[in-house]
């Protein structure tokens, strides 16, 4: 695994922008970078492809014991939202997909950061500008990247019904692109779909509704589930009928206090890094994560000595220093469609927390 600099693309916006890609600058700042690229050799992607199953099989075997064993409370989770996740976890309601962010090096074991298994983004550009990036740039190598065909097959397994609607918060940029890009492979796999902005579903006093007052049957929903149980008509949500992707029990893994309960279970497991939701458990330098955030948000890097906020709401996790590339911290985002390792995408900063402001970089393999 090595960074390796390069020359973009003549013109390389128009390219990216041919495709749908409108984000690519940030308030001035380029967010998709193409002066680098990340290069693997097919060794080091069968150990992240590895990992990433091996993971996500830990995960879901998680939910299983925290379901069985009511451990909600561990996870700041009140009654309202355990009765959603058990009926969904029972129901066996399928999911769509998720992103890990790993910490690895090339060579030794990546490690689980956290699983961002309800609303991650990063994907269009994970699954196809990089893609087309290399058809044009190096064709003859290859690239980690079936997140497209293996999005559109599950489509077919978890489509549902006659019609999918999709909601999201759509004046956000990155939040629409994502959604459209979900849009088209859930077309794509056959589907009637229909999309809407989060603030425009209603409610008919029986089901959801959308603005032609249609049933909202299946719901894809670009709003994580926090910020979704505290609005006015999660009161609604157990009598709605309305099946949704994700599925609330989704609401374990996108929560980071999972992390201390993935250690509890498979204590010492080489892809995994102790944690805690209590300092004095971490020996050494540790990362202070907030149970719920997004994009770096909260996040605290904890020297060996320093105790930190010591905050209700936290997790502790030992600390697992991004590598550096060219002086660039480099964060692997695994993608999971279904139950199955799908691609990776790489975001990298000066600085050791990756942000919403880092930049993505393509990657290949040989």
């Amino acid at each position: 695994m090595r960074r390796e600099t390069i020359v973009p693309r003549k013109d390389w916006q128009t390219h990216v922008e041919a495709i749908g890609f409108g984000f690519h600058t940030i308030d001035g700042k380029t967010y998709w970078r193409e002066d680098a690229c990340y290069v693997f050799d097919e060794a080091q992607v069968d150990v992240l492809e590895s990992a990433t199953a091996e993971l996500h099989a830990l995960c879901l075997e998680a939910v299983d014991r925290i379901v069985r064993d009511g451990r909600y409370a561990e996870l700041g989770l009140d009654d309202r939202a355990a009765r959603l996740i058990e009926r969904s976890w029972f129901d066996r309601d399928p999911a769509l997909y998720g992103r890990m962010d790993l910490s690895y090096d090339g060579s030794s074991a990546p490690k689980l950061l956290e699983y961002n298994a309800d609303t991650p983004t990063s994907l269009f550009e994970a699954s196809v500008v990089q893609w087309y990036w290399l058809e044009e740039v190096a064709s003859d190598a290859d690239q980690f990247n079936s997140i497209h065909e293996k999005l559109i097959d599950r489509w077919r397994t978890v489509g549902g019904g006659p019609r999918v609607h999709f909601a999201a918060c759509y004046d956000n940029p990155e939040d629409a692109t994502t959604s459209d890009y979900l849009v088209d492979t859930c077309r794509q796999a056959g589907h009637d779909v229909q999309a809407l902005d989060i603030e425009d579903i209603g409610w008919s006093g029986k089901a959801f509704i959308d603005l032609a007052d249609r049933p909202i049957d299946r719901l894809f929903k670009l709003y994580p589930w926090e910020w979704l149980m505290s609005e006015a008509f999660a009161q609604h949500i157990p009598a709605s009928g309305t099946r949704w992707l994700e599925p609330p029990w989704k609401m374990l893994l996108s929560n980071k206090a999972i992390l201390p309960l993935l250690w509890e279970f498979f204590p010492e497991h080489p892809n995994l890094l102790a944690a805690s939701r209590r300092r004095e458990d971490i020996v050494g330098a540790a990362v202070a994560k907030p149970y719920w955030g997004r994009e770096g948000e909260g996040i605290a890097v904890l020297d060996t000595h320093e105790r930190g906020a010591q905050t209700p709401l936290t997790v502790y996790q030992a600390l697992a220093p991004l590598p550096v590339f060219q002086g660039r911290h480099a964060l692997v985002g695994s993608w999971v469609i279904g139950d199955e390792p799908a691609g990776i995408g790489i975001r990298e900063d000066d600085d050791r927390i990756t942000r919403n402001t880092s930049c993505f970089v393509p990657h290949l393999f040989r």
